[in-house]
């Protein structure tokens, strides 16, 4: 089990990590979404010990990661697949870690094997290696431990298609024989198949964490585009209507669709498109719980927000919009 109560890092005036808090359970894949720079690696490193928080405490498997004794042979981890030494072969480079965590050596094949580096590709120097080819690297090197936990950050950056389907399997599998796993990344779909849980993250705070159904089965608001996105994002604020961006300079709504179309009509804004959000999966909550606040229209000349002089009607896709 991995938990995280309250978890706060702060660089100066600037928190990068502000009050996270999430549990991983045992026999589940946790994905851990958020834009760049929302506070997902820091966090991370902040659960294993390698950055100390400014506020409150992470746990794995009960205890701090600093006081469990030979970490390795509990929790793999993964954080940054180019900090592997250059000079030495993918097999030294798992013998050594075999024998610092005290396990067999043959655990070195065992691992190479599961990973798919060949013999040929084990004897390189690490420094000849592919992206992808030192994130199967770095994954051999956080299993062969044997651990219960995984700990990996951005693990599909580099990987082929074939390799990003390998790699779900393999988490996949992990999760089932009861192992905890907490996964970044920022190929959506990808975790959307492989995981059980999600904690999206942005602005250095959690913005939602549940199961999947949780997060995606549950009514989103009301999808809409105009014409003029200035226009309408003015006539939703004076109908008391929140609204976020969404992909395609569309809006997403916290209202239903009638006090959405209700709202466009009393100003006179052109719909382009207007229904129920969701259907659009992780890739369509991540969005609307990421992206900056929608932008209001400038005020009129009187003080007054400008709103389209034209009939509000929505545009059907056989209508040419000009």
């Amino acid at each position: 089990m991995i938990s995280v109560e309250r978890l706060t890092k702060r660089y100066g005036e600037v928190d990068a990590v502000r009050d996270v808090t999430f549990r991983c359970e045992p026999g589940t894949v946790t994905g851990f979404l958020g834009p760049n720079g929302a506070g997902k690696s820091t966090t991370m490193r902040m659960i294993c010990g390698l950055t100390p928080p400014t506020a409150g405490s992470a746990t794995v498997k009960g205890v701090p990661y600093r006081r469990i004794a030979n970490p390795g042979r509990h929790v793999g981890v993964l954080l940054d697949a180019a900090a592997q030494h250059a000079g030495r072969t993918g097999r030294e480079t798992l013998a050594l870690t075999a024998r610092i965590l005290g396990v067999e050596q043959d655990r070195v094949k065992r691992s190479l094997d599961t990973v798919g580096l060949s013999p040929k590709a084990a004897g390189r120097r690490v420094g000849g290696y592919s992206l992808g080819m030192r994130q199967r690297l770095g994954i051999a090197q956080a299993l062969i431990g044997d651990p219960s936990v995984l700990i990996l950050d951005e693990p599909a950056n580099g990987l082929d298609p074939e390799g990003i389907f390998w790699m779900r399997g393999l988490l996949r599998d992990f999760a089932d024989r009861g192992g905890t796993v907490l996964l970044s990344s920022h190929l959506l779909r990808e975790v959307e198949a492989v995981a059980d849980r999600f904690v999206v993250i942005a602005n250095g705070r959690v913005a939602a964490e549940g199961t999947k159904d949780d997060l995606l089965s549950g009514p989103a608001g009301t999808l809409v585009r105009a014409l003029d996105p200035g226009a309408l994002a003015a006539a939703l604020a004076a109908a008391g209507l929140g609204a976020r961006p969404a992909e395609g300079g569309a809006l997403v709504v916290d209202g239903t669709p009638e006090a959405v179309g209700r709202a466009a009509a009393a100003a006179g804004a052109v719909l382009l498109e207007l229904r129920q959000a969701g259907g659009g999966g992780l890739e369509e909550l991540f969005l609307s719980l990421t992206a900056p606040p929608a932008p209001a229209a400038p005020p009129a000349a009187n003080g007054s927000a400008a709103a389209a002089p034209v009939p509000a009607r929505i545009a059907t896709e056989k209508e040419d919009v000009r």
